[in-house]
């Protein structure tokens, strides 16, 4: 009898599908950088693809909130605002606090083993100092918490925003000056999800979305504060009010 060859299957996808992952890919590593106007003529024929095809994957970004069909301007890449970052952040909070919860409670050697590995990497990249790769890794240690949490439904929310979450954590590495710091950062978290301790497991996740999350979004806010009033988000000013109301305790 022959033995079952371990090599994953060969998946057949349309070339709209694969035009979908290949901009995917190029927006979420920063390949095309965030704000950028892009067109469907130059996609296509950068692709080699018809623009209608072009023109599915775009909307289909758009829906992952990664695009934006300008009206008499044209496509351009979604850039991350400083309100953006607080909703990915308080969001990530919360999914990312019950998440570690319910693996923390039902941790076993295979969740022990992959949480491990996951966090290895990461130290391996920091040491590397490559950005790409402790983006990736980053990312990569956080979905697998989610989807070590045998909870489907919070499987499915966070994947809404996946894509989105992916220039979160970008966009925040950058603002760390030593990439030593990321390992302090996930360090206790790691630790207390291998040492079953449920609450806080929790609390520590919760933390630092929300410490590392203000951050950024304090970063993007003073970025907006130097643009002009016409190129301001819409959102910088009820944004600026929140914070206003944040520290007067009201």
């Amino acid at each position: 009898m022959s033995s079952v060859l371990a090599i994953p299957k060969i998946i057949k996808q349309s070339m709209g599908a694969q035009a979908v992952d290949v901009l995917r890919q190029a927006i979420t590593r920063g390949d095309i950088a965030a704000g950028s106007r892009i067109t469907e003529l130059q996609l296509s024929e950068h692709l080699d693809l018809s623009r209608a095809t072009v023109r599915a994957a775009l909307h289909q970004l758009a829906k992952e909130g990664l695009t934006k069909l300008v009206p008499y301007t044209g496509w351009t890449v979604v850039a991350l605002t400083s309100k953006d970052a607080w909703e990915l952040y308080t969001l990530r909070a919360s999914l990312e606090r019950l998440a570690a919860q319910l693996v923390a409670s039902k941790l076993d050697r295979h969740k022990h083993k992959k949480i491990s590995a996951r966090f290895a990497t990461l130290e391996k990249c920091c040491a590397r100092a490559d950005a790409e790769a402790i983006a990736e890794a980053d990312f990569a240690l956080h979905k697998t918490i989610i989807e070590l949490s045998d909870h489907e439904r919070l499987r499915m929310q966070y994947e809404i925003v996946e894509r989105q979450i992916r220039i979160f954590i970008r966009s925040s590495d950058e603002l760390a000056t030593d990439p030593q710091d990321l390992i302090d950062q996930h360090r206790p978290i790691v630790e207390a999800l291998l040492a079953r301790d449920v609450d806080e497991a929790g609390r520590l996740s919760e933390a630092h979305n929300m410490t590392e999350g203000s951050k950024l979004a304090a970063h993007l806010l003073s970025l907006e504060a130097q643009l002009p009033a016409t190129e301001k988000p819409e959102s910088t000013g009820r944004l600026k009010n929140l914070n206003a109301r944040r520290r007067k305790g009201t």
